[in-house]
């Protein structure tokens, strides 16, 4: 009878022992909601990072060509680009804007500002709203 009390324990842990599929379910059910939870609020964030990353290369760039100006007199014509701040020594390098295009410049600019720099957005067109609007030195 020892025997058998010992088995009917041992058989009554292994029936106990693990998850069930409902258990499981469960668990899968709730790290998903959480998942959803935390993409829905990441994902604005994200969006404003870029934003926020184009203005301060954008900031950077426009200094670069002021100090061009104060070097050279004049700033770099629309033919030199931005390649004229490297080449100048103004910079070190030319920054991709956050959605891996490059900086646009002009000289003159529009509306009668010297030049303009700007970036094209997401959708790398002129133009756009949102996310896809573009982002320049005459904003800000």
């Amino acid at each position: 009878m020892n025997m058998t009390a010992q088995q009917k324990r041992l058989e009554r842990l292994k029936r106990e022992a693990g998850f069930t599929l409902v258990e499981l379910m469960v668990v899968i059910v709730i790290i998903g909601l959480l998942a959803t939870v935390v993409v829905v609020n990441i994902m604005p964030a994200q969006d404003t990072a870029r934003i926020k990353k184009a203005e301060a290369d954008i900031a950077l760039l426009e200094q670069a060509a002021e100090m061009h100006r104060l070097s050279k007199l004049d700033y770099p014509t629309t033919a030199e680009g931005l390649e004229g701040l490297v080449a100048g020594g103004f910079v070190k390098r030319l920054p991709e804007d956050p959605w891996g295009n490059a900086y646009v410049y002009a000289a003159p600019g529009r509306d009668g500002r010297a030049f303009d720099i700007y970036s094209m957005g997401a959708d790398g067109r002129d133009g756009g709203e949102g996310e896809d609007a573009d982002i320049g030195n005459w904003k800000g």
